[in-house]
């Protein structure tokens, strides 16, 4: 069929469908947890982010580059992370026989992300420090 773009600081969540079992083995069905204040899903995809000004436009210069006169500020969610957000703020849709929710960026309260990426990117960082410290030691 397509796909699916959000606009601004828009996520695209895929909620967990189904019963819940509670810690003691209560099996909730899935329209108490609609009811829940807080929902969690897996961040499908996200909007460019949050519209700021561009404070390099400027419309008098011909001679310069064009530059747009609007900025987008990134999103803190990632496709693939675990949202934890307030479901009053959702919006449901269906898209290719799918529920989805649609969510301000603002209603998301709690992220969980476990990519091996991150992870890697963080190792490459110490390594990076563990080496400035083996330097500094020998000078």
């Amino acid at each position: 069929m397509g796909e699916l773009i959000m606009v601004g600081d828009r996520v695209l969540v895929s909620v967990e469908d189904g019963e819940r079992k509670t810690k003691t083995g209560l099996v909730l069905p899935a329209s108490v947890a609609e009811k829940e204040k807080v929902q969690s899903g897996r961040v499908v995809s996200i909007g460019p982010g949050y519209v700021t000004p561009n404070p390099e436009f400027s419309e008098g210069e011909m001679w310069s580059q064009i530059k747009e006169a609007i900025r987008y500020l990134p999103l803190q969610a990632r496709p693939g992370d675990h949202a934890f957000f307030l479901r009053k703020e959702a919006i449901e849709i269906e898209f290719e026989g799918k529920s989805y929710l649609i969510i301000p960026h603002g209603a998301i309260l709690a992220l969980h992300r476990s990519h091996v990426d991150d992870i890697l990117e963080n190792l490459g960082r110490m390594d990076d420090i563990d080496h400035a410290d083996d330097r500094d030691s020998r000078s």
